[in-house]
């Protein structure tokens, strides 16, 4: 057949051999392309977060809960949780309740008109709540839809006291004027005006921050009725002792992968000072004596804090302990494993001045400084924006959820240069003699907010 068509019995022969030329080099290609391909091209590294252990223990057959309410309360490792929260709902395009501002108008109660966006019950489907809020049941239901997962976060009152103390002591009047903490403990209603706005900071805060009137003789009646109160509408109360532990049962209830609950710890303050600041650091220390002093003062949160913490360790028994163990040694091997990956430095954190990127230094406020994170340079893009989610500080992460939610607001502060103000600028200054009747008026706060004040004219502890 060859010879047929070099002769040209089926047309002239340099048209064939045009053709034959053709088809060498066709399959010379062809055999260079696979070669090539096997040699050089290699095939797209998957992400750690895309690993089969990013999933963690099966949860069986149920569904991510996405409508979420958590009660951000004060110094209880409560931005690392709003964190995982934040971190959730970005990647799934779910819609937060944001505050106006950086807080839903604290320490006054919640009023649903405080959400951006809100335009009155059931105008617009949100998924997360969990800025700082003086809780106001009635109120938040206005904003969420009736399946809502509600739960928070306690801390022991003792180091509540002096995470308070270390951060506050600038902005609270009763420790204003103080250099320790044992001082205000021996005698605390010698520094004590309940009249003084922001001295909430120094007394009963969780008990505050529930939404019940933190300077409430104590009683065990008064008590119990406010822990019947948060277990009738928090179906699940962390402790930040145990803050693992607490992962895993919020996990679980939410049905969510594992690395939606791995975090580091974010809003951590310094714990040791250094030369410069020997002479203005707060001094924490307490004497046994003087820390029973404190739990007496704040015997309300004392009494919330034994109490779920008992309801805490029961949810962990129905759970099973070993199974716990478990995963919580899974948990934290993934923490350890993602901190590998994401953070400079064996992800230890670091003073905010020693972080480059100025985008993810911590806000800082009072006399000790907030620590941070550096990313690990070189990372993939995948692996870059996912590791950044997860280090992100509180303030930052909720204006990149402003302007994604509000774009048109957000072009126009950048286009008017305003800028928002830090959290701590939110917080009023002390009251003069003649503000404070008007401000802490009881009359002047049932106007503000007739839904919370109704319940307590009655007696009732909401």
């Amino acid at each position: 057949m060859l010879r047929w068509l070099l002769c040209g019995q089926f047309g002239p022969a340099w048209i064939w051999k045009v053709l034959l030329l053709f088809a060498a080099i066709a399959f010379a290609g062809q055999l260079l392309g696979v070669i090539f391909n096997k040699s050089s091209v290699q095939p797209v590294a998957s992400s750690i977060f895309s690993s089969p252990d990013a999933q963690g223990p099966s949860l069986g057959s149920c569904q991510p809960h996405t409508h979420i309410m958590f009660l951000k309360t004060h110094k209880t490792a409560s931005s690392t949780v709003l964190n995982i929260l934040y971190r959730f709902g970005e990647e799934r395009n779910l819609r937060f309740a944001l505050p106006l501002s950086y807080q839903f108008g604290y320490p006054l109660p919640f009023n649903a008109h405080r959400v951006k966006g809100y335009r009155g019950p059931g105008a617009m489907e949100f998924h997360i709540m969990g800025n700082h809020m003086r809780f106001n049941k009635q109120e938040v239901e206005k904003v969420m839809p009736a399946d809502t997962f509600y739960f928070s976060i306690i801390r022991h009152p003792i180091a509540l006291a002096e995470s308070s103390f270390a951060y506050y002591k600038d902005v609270a009047p009763a420790f204003r004027k103080i250099k320790g903490l044992g001082e205000f403990a021996d005698d605390p209603k010698n520094y004590y005006d309940p009249r003084l706005r922001n001295n909430h900071y120094a007394r009963n805060l969780l008990w505050f921050d529930f939404g019940m009137d933190h300077n409430a003789n104590f009683s065990v009646a008064l008590a119990q009725l406010g822990i019947d109160m948060i277990h009738q509408t928090f179906k699940l109360n962390l402790v930040s002792e145990y803050f693992d532990q607490s992962m895993i049962l919020l996990r679980h209830a939410l049905c969510w992968p594992l690395d939606a609950v791995v975090s580091f710890s974010l809003n951590a303050r310094q714990q040791k000072p250094t030369r410069s600041q020997a002479k203005t650091f707060p001094n924490l220390s307490l004497t046994e004596e003087q820390q029973e002093k404190l739990r007496q003062w704040n015997a309300l949160d004392w009494y919330i804090y034994k109490a779920l913490n008992q309801s805490f360790w029961e949810e962990i028994a129905k759970f099973g302990q070993v199974r716990m163990e478990q995963e919580v040694a899974l948990l934290r091997m993934r923490r350890k494993e993602l901190a590998r990956v994401c953070l400079r430095d064996g992800g230890k954190p670091i003073e905010a001045h020693r972080i480059r990127d100025k985008n993810i230094r911590p806000f800082q406020s009072g006399l000790v400084k907030i620590l941070g994170y550096e990313l690990q340079p070189g990372l993939d893009n995948v692996t870059r924006t996912a590791c950044l989610r997860m280090i992100r500080p509180e303030i930052q992460y909720k204006d990149l959820l402003d302007a994604k939610q509000f774009p048109r607001a957000s072009a126009v502060q950048s286009q008017t240069g305003q800028k928002p103000r830090p959290v701590e600028s939110n917080i009023p200054r002390e009251r003069t003699v003649e503000e404070r009747g008007r401000d802490w008026d009881r009359s002047k706060l049932i106007r503000n907010n007739q839904t919370l004040m109704q319940g307590q004219e009655k007696g009732k502890v909401r």
